[in-house]
């Protein structure tokens, strides 16, 4: 259990940096873009860039709200249940959303790795030589980490020790 633990926080550790660092270079390369604008000059990568760091974003964002139990979602019994103090059926709850959560991930990430090998066969070169299947793989490894902390919430719902949230 504590292996999983220590893996969880470097997942959220790395979700935590990897998103300041996204953010602040789109940022960063959306001023330059501007401000080249005024002396007529344009990079035509920086916009493709900056929408891949969105998108990667977006993966490091929901990370991030998973381990903290604060991602989207529809708790309604949840909620019943915490409100009623059944807090052994609220438990249950939690269980299940993650169980649930985790093999829906598995299966997206499952359509994600196919959607990369289709890229890699027929994609193309979309900027800076960058090749568009390393920028589809953005899917499925945003989607893996969810599914980690998912996984891991389910885990750690069994012991004493409190998770992140």
């Amino acid at each position: 259990m504590n292996v999983l633990k220590k893996i969880d926080s470097f997942v959220e550790s790395f979700a935590s940096w990897f998103l300041i660092f996204a953010v602040s270079g789109m940022l960063s390369l959306a001023i330059l873009n501007i401000v080249l604008r005024w002396f007529s000059v344009t990079l035509l990568w920086v916009e493709p860039l900056i929408r891949h760091l969105v998108f990667l974003s977006a993966f490091m964002g929901g990370t991030i709200a998973t381990g903290r139990k604060t991602h989207i979602g529809i708790d309604i019994l949840g909620k019943y249940f915490e409100s009623k103090k059944m807090m052994n059926a609220h438990a249950w709850i939690g269980r299940i959303i993650a169980l649930v959560s985790f093999f829906t991930l598995v299966v997206l990430i499952k359509a994600g790795i196919d959607f990369v090998s289709v890229e890699a066969q027929y994609g193309k070169v979309v900027f800076l030589g960058i090749h568009g299947k390393y920028l589809v793989s953005i899917i499925p490894f945003g989607l893996t980490l969810i599914a980690y902390r998912f996984f891991y919430l389910f885990v750690s719902s069994w012991t004493k020790e409190p998770t992140n949230a």
